[in-house]
């Protein structure tokens, strides 16, 4: 039901949110105050437990399938020059995860991890045209026989301060399978080919594991 990352988090939140509740029944005599601070205490461990929760998700496993790697909305669709990896242009299909999205982030296609790298940065705001290029990120390749390599990179932003990422170099994965983390929000950038058959289109909300970003690559 909840992310492992956030055990650590949700545990401390929820025995200050016990302590500041009993202490404020006994020790604060205003009863306006005294529901004030309990309320708030209360809502920002529902916070907590919204952000770290996870789903399950049943994964339709297809070889010509790229898939979202998380949920959010489409921001960004458009051919650039991906210089890290590729040192080519590719197609660049960017997802924005509010703080109220599951942060998980997932393999988009099964195969291979031949490229594993992570760069630390700043903290711009997860739409910010620089993010993918400054923030604090993480850029893997995975290879597959069909689709051949898929860029995705974990973008921290203004909230996001810390990316978890399981994948490693030579690791054999599963797609829709647990891929990471990013902690209260942030972007996933992917890079395709540039003649890919996109499914998606800006604006539209995305599920990590199950919407189809490309049925088809050239």
């Amino acid at each position: 039901m909840f992310h492992k990352e956030g055990f650590k988090i949700i545990t401390v939140t929820f025995l200050l949110t016990s302590v500041i509740s009993i202490f404020s029944e006994y020790y604060i005599e205003s009863y306006i105050l005294r529901k004030l601070i309990q309320i708030t205490s209360l809502f920002i461990l529902i916070l907590i437990l919204q952000f770290f929760r996870n789903p399950k998700r049943k994964t339709k496993l297809d070889k010509n399938h790229i898939i979202a790697p998380a949920d959010g909305k489409i921001v960004i669709i458009k051919e650039v020059l991906e210089e890290e990896y590729f040192k080519e242009r590719k197609l660049q299909v960017s997802i924005f995860m509010s703080p109220l999205n599951v942060h998980v982030t997932r393999y988009p296609i099964s195969g291979k991890v031949v490229f594993n790298k992570y760069h630390p940065g700043k903290y711009l705001v997860a739409w910010h045209p620089k993010s993918s290029i400054l923030n604090e990120r993480t850029s893997i390749v995975v290879k597959n026989d069909s689709v051949g390599e898929i860029l995705y990179r974990q973008i921290a932003g203004a909230l996001a301060r810390r990316i978890v990422n399981y994948a490693k170099k030579d690791l054999i994965v599963v797609q829709g399978e647990d891929a990471g983390f990013i902690k209260f929000g942030s972007r996933i950038d992917l890079f395709l080919p540039v003649k890919s058959n996109v499914n998606v289109s800006i604006g539209q909300k995305v599920k990590g594991g199950i919407t189809v970003i490309t049925s088809k690559v050239s």
